[in-house]
């Protein structure tokens, strides 16, 4: 029995909350930073409406269902299931989750890191003469070292962990709730100022005019990963959240909510940034160093350069921060209620079991770079593990105990508030649970691991 069930347990105190922290979750580098460069190495519009189209027919049915055992069990991602299926192996869902967020965290703290070392670079103006090859070397002799890297990736859980230390209220709330306006307000004035740049227009068709021929078997799959992976789906944030949840929330508005916060932004991010890249005749196929190469050439060759950087690494920090809290909270939830650890000092030892962790995937780029593991280095080992297994066998996992353990009764009660709210569009979220997503999450599973080529 968890030392929950002798406490009374933090809860999201209002509507505002659980929105702010649950899309601040979803909302993180891969809105930001993998959005459009994914978008742009597949066609743009086309890519951008197929996109939304998994978002309505997997990420919502997926999400729904999270929240549906967060708050039903009202416990952590592995003791939700130990709950509502007692003496089963359907905990081991949230085993996975827990990894899953474990190993996240050990590699996307290293790249938060690197948005904490290029705010530093945008104030010191470092990027100020630099052509793009320069800014390529300054990159990789960046990620390459070893006490810098590591300085800022320490630092960044640092944050996370003096805001995930405080509880629900007083931390991820709290903060989330400053936090996200902060961000939608920094990436529309980086929307401003990309649609007055000239050829913007080249920028905008781009990403909405849809050209259906350069959209491959490749790129819909790629599109339906994308969908899965930047609502933060599989990994036991949105369960653990959910429990935190008030039973007097409706849940389907609460989805759509996050879910539309989070889709909004990745194409305020495509706004952002292809209208620049057009206006500055930058290839809108640019892989990653779209974000820590290409974009620093073209602040430093436009007016105002200096400000817009600043705001754009911030933004990216921001990002990162409010996914990164909710990844960390995954961990301590299940210390706190699973192995009866205070939270203060459950946040101290997940955080330093990720950290060390983390400094294999930060090494990995320099004095580690040629130790690998299956043919990995270790961060790239940590993000393949997590984004190609654990996340998608969590998902498929989640949809099939919905779909045919908790069973249609107790996910109506539980959806519709026990028969307060009405749920017409149930039958349809069913079977969606059911067979549609467990199959579109198996093949995005499989397409991750290379299995699957058309």
């Amino acid at each position: 029995m968890s030392n929950s069930d002798f406490t009374p347990r933090d809860t999201f105190g209002s509507k505002f909350g659980i929105i702010a922290a649950a899309a601040g979750s979803a909302v993180g580098l891969g809105n930001i930073w993998k959005f459009p460069y994914v978008a742009g190495q597949n066609g743009g519009g086309a890519f951008l409406i197929v996109y939304l189209l998994f978002i309505i027919a997997i990420g919502l049915p997926v999400m729904m269902s999270e929240f549906s055992i967060g708050r039903r069990a009202q416990r952590n991602a592995i003791g939700s299931f130990k709950k509502l299926a007692p003496g089963s192996p359907w905990y081991l869902v949230g085993v996975m989750g827990v990894a899953a967020a474990f190993l996240i965290l050990s590699f996307y703290s290293a790249v938060a890191g690197w948005t904490l070392e290029y705010i530093s670079k945008s104030v010191t103006n470092a990027f100020a003469g630099k052509n793009e090859s320069e800014l390529n070397l300054m990159f990789g002799n960046f990620i390459s070292g070893t006490w810098r890297p590591l300085f800022w990736q320490l630092l960044f859980m640092i944050f996370t962990v003096w805001i995930v230390m405080a509880g629900i209220k007083k931390g991820i709330e709290k903060y989330t709730k400053v936090l996200m306006p902060l961000l939608v307000v920094i990436i529309i004035i980086l929307c401003i100022r990309s649609l007055t740049l000239p050829g913007a227009g080249e920028g905008l068709a781009f990403l909405f005019r849809p050209d259906f021929s350069k959209l491959t078997t490749d790129a819909v799959l790629g599109a339906l990963g994308q969908a899965f992976f930047s609502l933060s789906l599989g990994m036991g944030t949105l369960i653990t959240y959910g429990s935190y949840i008030g039973k007097q929330y409706n849940l389907s508005g609460t989805v759509i909510q996050v879910s539309a916060t989070d889709t909004i932004i990745a194409i305020m991010a495509g706004i952002a940034i292809f209208p620049a890249v057009f206006a500055f005749g930058i290839d809108p196929a640019e892989g990653p160093g779209l974000v820590f190469i290409t974009l620093p050439n073209i602040f430093q060759q436009m007016p105002g350069g200096y400000f817009f950087a600043l705001v754009f690494f911030v933004l990216l920090a921001v990002a990162a921060l409010t996914s990164s809290i909710s990844v960390l909270e995954v961990v301590v939830a299940y210390f706190v209620e699973e192995l009866h650890i205070s939270r203060k000092r459950a946040t101290m030892i997940a955080a330093l079991m990720i950290s060390v962790l983390g400094v294999f995937c930060t090494l990995s780029f320099g004095v580690m770079s040629e130790v690998t593991i299956f043919g990995l280095g270790f961060f790239n080992l940590m993000d393949f593990t997590a984004s190609n297994l654990l996340l998608p066998l969590g998902g498929l996992f989640i949809v099939l105990f919905v779909g045919w353990v908790l069973g249609a009764e107790r996910s109506r009660n539980e959806i519709s508030n026990q028969g307060t709210l009405r749920v017409g569009y149930f039958p349809v979220f069913m079977f969606l649970v059911k067979f549609i997503a467990p199959f579109a999450i198996t093949l995005v599973f499989i397409y991750g691991l290379g299995l699957l080529r058309l």
